[in-house]
């Protein structure tokens, strides 16, 4: 028999009960979010500075969906991170699918039961066939803890087992990188939470990084 579970529904108790992910503690695991990062312009900062203020403006009218928070944040910072230009490309709505029996091996379900997790990524960008950096937005109501375990199911999914996987989750107003491997057992850690409430422009920071695994991957 099997059973197909929506990504949507998946929680990180599922994924490392069934795929055994664990969370690196190790801050030498995921150093690309913060070391050796690219410095952006001020014509860069600038077009941020519009960026966040846009996105404030239209939030205090009604709650941005899915499409909007695309629309008003995630493509200028796709723009200006390059991943809109050779050797990335954009493909979005792409489908998945994954099985525990993928990873966990000499584990047979008592009732024969073969589970299968399905769902959609909203933005992928591809680089030769290659599954680089996945990007979750959310509605700017859900919390960023909502999109983590989804966003690890694809990332789960990556068919080049011997390559980390990316990916950036976000809402609109918060912002979070994350990283996976897979060589061994599959592992992931997290970058800080970034967000648009602080002072200080925090897109900054998020292109800045967006820049530096362009740098990674291309």
């Amino acid at each position: 028999m099997i059973q197909v579970i929506q990504a949507q529904n998946v929680t990180l108790a599922y994924l490392k009960k069934k795929f055994a992910l664990y969370k690196s503690e190790d801050e030498q695991f995921f150093t690309e979010w913060f070391d050796y990062i690219p410095e952006i312009s001020e014509v860069e900062k600038q077009y941020l500075d519009r960026v966040k203020n846009n996105y404030l403006n239209v939030l205090e009218n009604a709650p941005l969906l899915e499409e909007a928070v695309k629309l008003v944040v995630l493509s200028p910072l796709l723009d200006l991170a390059g991943f809109y230009r050779a050797p990335f490309y954009i493909s979005t709505e792409e489908s998945v699918e994954i099985s525990e029996e993928i990873i966990i091996e000499n584990e047979v379900d008592a009732e024969d039961t073969k589970e299968i997790i399905k769902g959609k990524i909203d933005v992928l960008v591809l680089q030769d066939q290659l599954w680089l950096l996945i990007i979750e937005s959310k509605r700017s109501s859900f919390s960023l803890a909502k999109a983590i375990p989804q966003a690890l199911t694809y990332m789960l999914a990556n068919p080049q087992p011997d390559h980390p996987a990316y990916s950036l989750v976000m809402n609109g107003e918060d912002f979070q990188f994350m990283k996976l491997i897979k060589q061994d057992k599959p592992m992931y850690a997290l970058s800080d939470r970034f967000t648009l409430y602080r002072r200080e422009n925090e897109l900054y920071k998020v292109l800045n990084i967006l820049k530096k695994l362009g740098q990674v991957l291309s």
